[in-house]
């Protein structure tokens, strides 16, 4: 493998380097430029405990970093060029890598996970392309709702109207190197989504974590408070995460055949069939992810498939042969997405492994398949799936499953042990 050299853009001053944490939230550290060649040979020292936090930064001790054994230090690396920041001129921005003071992979870097699953592949000869569809909102950062209203999904005037922030989060993230195809008003107020061009599954992955990033940063920039949260408001419309797969090898698309799907691309169908709901974790990492799981809403409810249809958990996109691939709908906008894509990678390549076969297509509205197996609509059902799972546990290793288990236990009894403002508006004085 040959010795890759970062290069700084000219007139650097400040570096801003970091990587994905258990939550898919990118963390770093800034640096002076001058110390940019000695972070490219020996690292960034970071604590391990950075992989064992929680989204509010909750340290919890683990079996692998604990106050045992003082948290101790990881080394953080480029692993993409530097690209110069356009609305913070003189700092550049990249993505890292971790290992340990042993110059071995970090065991609980959630990078990890995925991986093991491009290795995979490879071993079995294909290279998985990944796109990845994102919804997020623009919101008020003081009251953190919507500054517009109504809903206009699609409309040109409204795009219009979102252009002096949606307009530079679109080019300018393009600009360093996250290519973006395009941009929509979504089905809420304040909400929009933004498709990143397919990529290999490790490098797309990569991209959603800077790409989340950076529209935080741009949109506070421009006065907005951006958040992929999945379900901000109950009666609007959810934070999605499509993921887009096709299969290549020497060139070609493994996945089609004449324009449509190939009996590879149904093999790897059904391996994601047979995985969605044990993994249902992965795809909705919080109670509140689980909130989008509602009929009719575009968001999937069970495990049905059909042909260019949005009502089912896997779509299938006919066209030409570059084109052909199977939608994956069930991630939430805020997961992980290292977990999602492993998951979702291993579950398809298991299903090239077993020669699976999908069950029947769906046609017509999928809500009512009474047929297809339903996946978990709440995150205490996802959890019981993911204990009983040695797939999930194979996926993720022993040291990455307890971390990621013990979050999302915590986060129930976090719930369990609240009194919202609906029951005392609704209880308080009636009863």
């Amino acid at each position: 493998m040959s010795k890759v050299e970062f290069k700084l853009p000219k007139d650097t001053h400040t570096v801003a380097m970091g990587g994905g944490d258990l939550n898919g939230v990118m963390r770093g550290k800034r640096f002076p430029a001058s110390h940019w060649d000695t972070v490219c040979k020996e690292g960034n020292a970071m604590s391990i405990a950075t992989y064992a936090i929680d989204m509010t930064c909750d340290v919890w001790d683990t079996p692998y970093v604990n106050f045992d054994n003082g948290y101790p230090d990881m080394h953080m690396f480029p692993i993409t060029q530097p690209v110069a920041m356009p609305w913070e001129p003189g700092v550049a921005f990249c993505m890292g890598r971790t290992e340990t003071k042993d110059h071995t992979p970090v065991p609980i870097d959630p990078r990890q996970v995925l991986v093991r699953q491009i290795e995979r592949a490879e071993s079995m000869g294909y290279e998985i392309n990944v796109g990845a569809e994102l919804e997020f909102f623009l919101l008020d950062p003081e009251t953190g709702l919507p500054k517009d209203q109504g809903i206009q999904v699609y409309s040109l005037e409204r795009a219009a109207e979102l252009e002096h922030v949606l307009g530079p989060i679109r080019q300018q993230i393009n600009e360093m190197g996250i290519p973006i195809e395009q941009s929509n008003p979504e089905y809420a107020a304040g909400q929009v989504e933004v498709n990143l061009r397919y990529g290999p599954a490790l490098e797309a992955a990569d991209r959603v974590i800077m790409f989340r990033s950076l529209v935080k940063q741009l949109a506070a920039a421009h006065g907005y408070l951006a958040t992929f949260m999945a379900k901000p408001f109950f009666e609007q419309s959810g934070n999605g995460f499509h993921v887009h797969h096709s299969l290549w090898k020497a060139g070609k698309n493994q996945f089609a055949n004449n324009g449509k799907l190939s009996k590879l691309g149904l093999q790897y169908l059904a391996g994601m069939q047979k995985r969605m709901a044990e993994t249902a974790l992965c795809s909705a990492t919080t109670p509140n992810a689980f909130r989008r799981r509602q009929p009719y809403t575009f968001c999937p409810i069970n495990t049905a498939w059909g042909l260019d249809n949005r009502t089912v958990g896997l779509r299938v996109l006919d066209g030409n042969d570059s084109a052909v691939r199977v939608e994956k709908r069930d991630g939430s906008a805020d997961c992980n997405p290292y977990f999602l894509i492993a998951s979702e990678i291993a579950a398809g390549l298991d299903g090239i492994e077993q020669k699976l076969e999908p069950s029947a297509m769906t046609e017509g509205n999928a809500y009512e398949d009474t047929n297809a197996e339903a996946i978990p609509a709440d995150i205490q059902t996802a959890v019981e799936a993911a204990n009983n799972s040695d797939f999930v546990k194979e996926l993720l290793g022993e040291h990455m499953f307890g971390i990621f288990m013990g979050q999302a236990t915590r986060e129930i009894e976090f719930f369990s042990q609240q009194v919202t403002p609906v029951e005392t508006d609704r209880y308080l004085r009636n009863l």
